[in-house]
């Protein structure tokens, strides 16, 4: 089910992000208040297309080039998607486990982290994909247009969780004019789009 939401803006708050907002700042959400709204990066939108068995070839695939951690290979299927596909933990370490009862994989203990590789069956499953690599199909279900409309919803979440920060009172009321201004001209766009359909 996750892998099937995207997650506007990736982790809540990057690391060169401001932290969150304090309780009783400037821009603290209060019940019926104007910023009573999820945040950007907590908005679930419709993701990418992710088939049964993705997440499982994907792990395989990356293991045939080197042996990597949980976490590598969720970085690195984020990198190698655009930013399109990042498979939670919730996803990726229950396939892992499949995969080493399997006997495709063996882990190790290293520093803390478990280090995995595959085994000798492993590597030969994983030299016989001949498709398009899963991060690669799994970024082609997603429309263009609709991935720009993301980036700059996460853009937009990180200068807002700046603004809570750092906003002067006259800063916080330009903000809300031009947030409230900004939401009136999209349901205008919406509504346009309605009325054309219904000519």
């Amino acid at each position: 089910m996750e892998d099937n939401l995207m997650w506007v803006g990736g982790p809540p708050f990057p690391p060169h992000s401001p932290i969150p907002p304090h309780p009783g700042g400037p821009f603290e959400a209060h019940p019926g208040g104007p910023f009573d709204v999820p945040p950007p990066h907590a908005v679930p939108l419709p993701g990418p297309r992710v088939k049964r068995g993705d997440v499982r070839q994907a792990l395989l695939r990356l293991l045939h080039e080197e042996a990597r951690n949980g976490y590598q290979m969720i970085e690195e299927i984020s990198r190698r998607s655009n930013g399109i596909w990042r498979p939670s933990p919730g996803s990726v370490y229950p396939a892992l486990q499949q995969l080493e009862d399997e006997g495709l994989v063996r882990a190790e203990e290293s520093g803390g982290s478990r280090t995995y590789r595959l085994t000798d069956e492993g590597r030969r499953r994983a030299d016989e994909w001949s498709g398009v690599e899963p991060w690669d199909e799994v970024a082609r279900s997603m429309p263009e247009d609709r991935h720009e409309l993301r980036l700059l919803w996460g853009q937009l979440g990180e200068a807002f969780v700046h603004l809570t920060r750092v906003a002067s009172d006259k800063q916080v009321a330009q903000t809300k004019k031009l947030l409230k201004n900004t939401r009136r001209e999209i349901f205008k766009i919406l509504a346009s789009d309605e009325e054309e359909d219904e000519r």
